[in-house]
């Protein structure tokens, strides 16, 4: 896990852009910090910049920028199949260095041709200049773990891990991108990555899945090496035969996760996902596990039992993390300088305080549970599409109708799903998610409105739902937050259930598989039994990773409402008048409290970089 930079084109790269750039760098790679800088043909350069954080291989001659052969790499990332790629190209003949995967990463490229990224299992964003015909070539993974964004100057084009590295090199902060902040404020988080745009006027994100070459006259050519593949179930599929399937890949995939050459720590909480992983990890692989959690003293996000009960039947080490109020905005403040954006959601604040938890701890890689829930079912309008998939079967509809009414409804928050009939009756029905959008766009100074739109991956109304989370709107939010806020602390984070043979598997799954008794995740709780507690396994309750603002933010405290109200160039942006009345307000529900999260965000980020 690294930080990478570079830029290719005519225009040089002054020598103290490329030392600010490396400075900068330090955070993501703090363990060796290198650049190359490649001249022609013609009058075109390259340069790569790299800052290693040592996981794999601690030994120097892993360094990059590494060469091999006429092609030098930039990368950060795993590859976690690395050892069974080695095998294969050591058996063709391949001779090797190093114990690193960015050797075989190189290798598999020389032997198997670019064709080789489709073979590989990993996270990684890279860039490989081939000095034999002056190509260069960026790629990221699969599902977008590892980020990369772009930057275009006329012909010279910046890339790198993190926005700042980009403007050290470009020299210079690009205008802020003030319809992507109204699209966040007033649509939220799910929004952010539907329009393919930044936070900062022509600033891009590399596709995931993509191999961009740029030739060495310029040229570029964007290309994807993977293309997600649409839904397939397998009609015939036993629950049974489901659960098997589940289990041999989460089994597999936290195997191929727990390869490292330093220790990993493990985010923990008290659902199915984070101890699905942390059980896999200490009964299966035998992995002496340490978990490390968020303490919530607010009683809908409180899961102290449910922990206490799986440290003590798992025999795990574990460490609490009490929510933090103190010095909040001040701190929230360096998020976002950190950041280069407003902070996506309060839960990756408090994601960012279990990662300096777990620095502390001297960890340089955590685990997480990321993309469970779309890939098996978990958020409550889930259970609500699976009754529209459902409902031909009126048994089976009947049944779990009644499961939803006893044992869902009673926590379900959003007005809109608390009608268990909402989708049956209405499939193109979408309001839930941009809640009170309207509303809030009344709140800006300029007039903002766009609706609501997703991609027909499939005809099936929940399978859609849960692609569009997994590739456009939760799931690349929380790649994103994740990624910053380890690496502010120079830490990789992993993600099992992103494994490309557990996600295609998943797509086979048969829609009635998926909830069983009003209990989403019914085929993973099932693979996971024996493995997991039943405690867990069984529990019905949906906590989620997440605080209240005013469990961090004391607005009844005058000088906290001043510092909120004074003069800044987010009330160019948003009406003051809103602002007050939230502040005055007693009780926040849910789509307010969220707004004010983005409201303070946007205040921070206009005063860092610019109204």
């Amino acid at each position: 896990m690294c930080g990478i930079a570079g830029h290719a084109g005519p225009t040089p790269v002054p020598a103290e852009r490329i030392e600010r750039a490396l400075a900068l760098m330090r955070h993501r790679g703090p363990d060796h910090l290198a650049f190359e800088v490649h001249e022609g043909p013609g009058d075109r350069r390259v340069e790569l910049l790299h800052a290693r954080l040592t996981i794999i291989d601690l030994d120097p001659r892993s360094n990059q920028p590494f060469r091999r052969g006429t092609r030098s790499i930039v990368y950060n990332g795993e590859l976690y199949n690395y050892l069974e790629l080695r095998r294969e190209l050591d058996a063709r003949g391949a001779r090797f260095a190093t114990t690193s995967d960015t050797e075989v990463l190189l290798a598999a490229i020389d032997e198997l041709g670019w064709e080789a990224l489709d073979r590989c299992e990993g996270m990684w964003a890279f860039a490989v200049l081939d000095e034999a015909d002056g190509t260069l070539r960026l790629s990221r993974d699969r599902f977008g773990e590892k980020p990369l964004v772009l930057y275009r100057d006329g012909d010279d084009l910046y890339f790198g891990s993190e926005p700042k590295l980009v403007f050290a090199l470009l020299g210079r902060t690009p205008p802020v991108n003030r319809r992507h902040l109204q699209r966040y404020l007033v649509n939220g988080y799910k929004s952010l990555y539907k329009a393919g745009e930044t936070f900062f006027e022509g600033l891009e994100e590399l596709p995931p899945g993509s191999l961009l070459t740029i030739a060495a006259d310029g040229s570029e050519r964007l290309e994807r090496y993977w293309t997600p593949p649409a839904p397939d179930e397998r009609a015939d599929m036993s629950f049974e035969e489901a659960v098997a399937g589940t289990r041999e890949r989460v089994l597999r995939s936290v195997e191929l996760r727990l390869r490292a050459d330093v220790p990993l720590a493990f985010c923990m909480s008290g659902g199915v996902d984070s101890l699905s992983l942390i059980s896999a990890a200490k009964r299966h692989c035998d992995y002496d596990v340490h978990g490390f959690t968020i303490v919530n003293e607010d009683a809908r996000y409180a899961e102290q039992d449910m922990i206490d009960h799986a440290v003590a039947e798992l025999g795990i080490r574990h460490t609490p993390v009490r929510l933090d109020t103190k010095d909040f905005l001040p701190r929230l403040r360096t998020l976002v300088r950190g950041h280069d954006a407003p902070v996506h959601t309060i839960a990756h604040y408090v994601q960012w305080l279990l990662m300096e938890a777990i620095a502390e701890a001297g960890y340089r890689v955590a685990v997480s549970g990321t993309a469970a829930d779309e890939l098996f079912t978990g958020y409550y309008d889930h259970h609500l599409l699976y009754l529209r998939e459902v409902h031909g079967d009126p048994e089976l509809f009947a049944r779990s109708k009644a499961a939803w009414e006893e044992h869902v409804k009673p926590y379900v928050r959003n007005p809109y799903l608390q009608d268990p009939e909402r989708f049956v009756r209405d499939p193109g029905f979408r309001d839930h998610i941009y809640l009170n959008a309207d509303r809030f766009a009344g709140w800006l100074r300029e007039d903002f409105a766009e609706p609501f739109g997703e991609r027909d991956y499939t005809d099936n109304l929940l399978r859609k739902r849960m692609l569009n989370e997994l590739f456009a709107e939760a799931v690349p939010v929380i790649l994103h937050e994740e990624d910053l806020n380890a690496m502010f602390f120079s830490i990789e984070n992993r993600s099992p259930f992103l494994d490309r043979e557990l996600f295609e598997f998943s797509l086979t799954i048969p829609t009635r598989h998926l909830i069983r008794d009003g209990r989403a995740k019914a085929v993973l709780r099932e693979a996971m039994r024996g493995i997991a507690p039943d405690r867990v396994l069984d529990s019905r309750r949906k906590v989620g990773f997440n605080a209240p603002i005013r469990a961090l933010l004391d607005t009844a405290d005058p000088g906290v409402r001043a510092s909120l109200l004074e003069d800044s160039p987010v009330f160019d942006l948003v009406r003051r008048e809103p602002i007050e009345a939230l502040l005055d307000k007693e009780e926040l529900p849910n789509s307010e409290s969220k707004f004010l999260f983005y409201f303070l965000n946007a205040k921070l980020f206009l005063e860092e970089y610019g109204g």
